[in-house]
């Protein structure tokens, strides 16, 4: 019964029911999938910032996201003195139990204890408005790092794992479609200075997402 006095656990509740019959009302319609390159085609050069690694994912890990299609990299910025984590995964679908994973729940899962969270504006090239995302600064031990993420489907960002439930109701009935991304970025805190880290981590995001946007399904 307390669960059930949580006003978040109400709401989304009422959300995976709606959902759930909603999925099932169009079951036997054609879903629309739309076209999309493979994620491994993004460029390793992005406005100075330089591809250092791909890290390929443990089969386990992608047993678990069912991702159609993933990139894990690290990038270095044009004076290669500091490194971002780039992470994107890609579901064509979620009528099948498919869903971005959020990272609230994934970073505690791999040792990460949260210290901050909220959502953050950046101003993105070639957009009148700016993007709204989701900043969580986490520590593991004293390794402290900074992570700025969002989904993006159908042309939107969306920062609440609340609204991107909302808005993939509201694509299955009018578009029929369902495919969603989780974009990542992680910059490691350096001199337990946060706002360093995160200033960094904007600067990588404003660099990355216009191609990002080019790259996955609009």
């Amino acid at each position: 019964m307390s669960f059930l006095s949580n006003k978040y656990a109400r709401v989304l509740t009422a959300l995976l029911l709606l959902e759930g019959i909603i999925f099932y009302s169009v079951a036997l319609r054609a879903e629309n999938l739309p076209p999309v390159s493979p994620l491994m085609t993004f460029p390793n050069n992005i406005s100075g910032w330089e591809m250092y690694k791909d890290v390929k994912i443990e089969q386990e890990t992608l047993d678990i996201l069912k991702a159609d299609d993933t990139l894990n990299r690290v990038y270095v910025n044009p004076q290669k003195t500091s490194e971002a984590y780039l992470f994107v995964a890609f579901f064509k679908t979620q009528r099948y139990g498919q869903a971005p994973h959020s990272p609230k729940n994934c970073l505690p899962g791999s040792g990460f204890e949260p210290i901050e969270s909220g959502p953050i504006t950046v101003s993105v090239p070639d957009r009148a408005e700016p993007i709204v995302v989701n900043r969580y600064l986490t520590a593991r031990g004293d390794e402290k790092s900074v992570t700025l993420y969002w989904y993006q489907s159908h042309s939107r960002i969306i920062a609440g794992e609340f609204s991107a439930k909302f808005w993939l109701i509201a694509d299955s009935v009018r578009y029929h479609r369902s495919d969603s991304s989780l974009v990542k970025v992680v910059v490691p805190v350096r001199n337990n200075d946060a706002d360093a880290a995160t200033r960094l981590a904007i600067e990588f995001v404003q660099a990355i997402f216009a191609p990002i946007s080019r790259q996955l399904p609009s």
